[in-house]
């Protein structure tokens, strides 16, 4: 006897403009349609097709057959004293991803995830000890942002935007992802889905330069580079991917990108703050010279720590001297506020549940009961 399979419901929280109306013209429908149901999806957080009163009754019953707006399940949210809100997500599999929104005035900044866990491994980051799984499709990226927002009850959504600002500084490395979070970039862009503004997206990356290469093709939003180290020598021990594309490569690409934006855009230089490591005056004279000619401002972050990571968090008079000395140098200099650290929350601390296939957490554990 034969085993008769169902095919999988299309998910369209994660299709973009382009793909959308391809899907509609596809089933037979207008392309038109796309634009209806991209806003009841993410203007509206709809994701009842009964609900959306503006599509004949034969199209909301086919799409009911064929299609669902899913995003990930969340099984855990928590709200700091300061504001931070964080959100665990459970994905298919069983892993589990880490998201966080912190608010400021106005603004509401959320830090998503692309990868569960993180295929990189540097070595002053708690989320890569977590080892690595998989990427994160486009529905489950886009999939937070549509959680966050609905987390707040009772907002008029044309009135109030709780997520004003969007980084890709969560779990992973958001350009081993790159086809997935390039259609995730350009569908929260969309005036039509979230009207993220190109200079409130960021895309930060540890240095992946072919990708940096790639993105001017089909994106125009902001850049953030995890540098965190001003020589080659060190920047191999703290971000390894730095032994694939060292550091004049990566300045020469990101010059690269910022030059072929329609406007002034700075990249933000990320820099985490290791006492005694990459702090001292000979570092921030290295990496005044290292970011010569590049369109930039720098964001220290001062270490956040976990056990056995075998740093330090500098402390405050170390984090403004250094602040000092950069500033000096010529570079808009800001220290990154520590957000939601009693919730784990803050930068460097996402760790979510990681079916590790990497193996690398279970190594991390073993040295650590060796340590011990």
């Amino acid at each position: 006897m034969t085993e008769v399979t169902s095919t999988p419901r299309k998910n369209l929280l994660g299709m973009p403009k382009a793909k959308l109306e391809a899907f509609f013209a596809e089933i037979g429908e207008k392309p038109f349609r796309a634009k209806q149901v991209m806003q009841w999806i993410h203007q509206y957080g709809v994701s009842d097709f009964d609900e959306m009163t503006n599509i004949s009754k034969s199209l909301r019953t086919k799409l009911k057959e064929i299609c669902e707006i899913t995003p990930p399940e969340v099984t855990y949210q928590n709200i700091s004293a300061d504001g931070t809100r964080k959100w665990v997500m459970r994905m298919p599999g069983g892993s589990s991803i880490e998201t966080v929104l912190i608010p400021e005035g106005n603004r509401g900044t959320l830090c998503v995830s692309s990868q569960i866990g993180c295929a990189l491994d540097c070595s002053f980051c708690s989320t890569g000890k977590q080892g690595f799984n998989r990427n994160l499709s486009t529905e489950e990226i886009v999939g937070q942002i549509f959680n966050a927002i609905a987390s707040f009850e009772g907002i008029d959504r044309n009135k109030e935007r709780p997520v004003t600002n969007v980084v890709f500084m969560g779990m992973g490395e958001p350009l081993l992802n790159f086809d997935n979070v390039m259609d995730a970039v350009n569908l929260m862009m969309d005036d039509l889905a979230y009207g993220i503004s190109k200079r409130r997206l960021t895309v930060s990356t540890a240095g992946v330069v072919p990708a940096i290469d790639k993105m001017s093709e089909v994106t125009d939003a902001s850049i953030a580079i995890s540098l965190h180290a001003p020589n080659d020598e060190l920047r191999n021990e703290l971000v390894p991917v730095n032994k694939k594309y060292p550091i004049d490569v990566l300045m020469t690409s990101v010059k690269n990108y910022l030059s072929g934006l329609p406007d002034k855009r700075k990249a933000t230089i990320e820099y985490t703050l290791l006492a005694g490591v990459n702090d001292r005056k000979e570092h921030a004279q290295q990496l005044i010279e290292v970011l010569k000619g590049l369109p930039c401002k720098i964001n220290l972050i001062p270490f956040n720590p976990f056990p056995h990571s075998g740093y330090k968090k500098p402390s405050n008079n170390e984090v403004r001297r250094f602040q000092e000395w950069l500033t000096e140098g010529g570079y808009i200099t800001t220290v990154r506020t520590t957000r939601g650290d009693d919730i784990d929350a803050a930068c460097g601390q996402l760790v979510g549940r990681v079916d590790d296939r990497t193996k690398r957490s279970e190594r991390y554990i073993n040295m650590r009961q060796v340590n011990e």
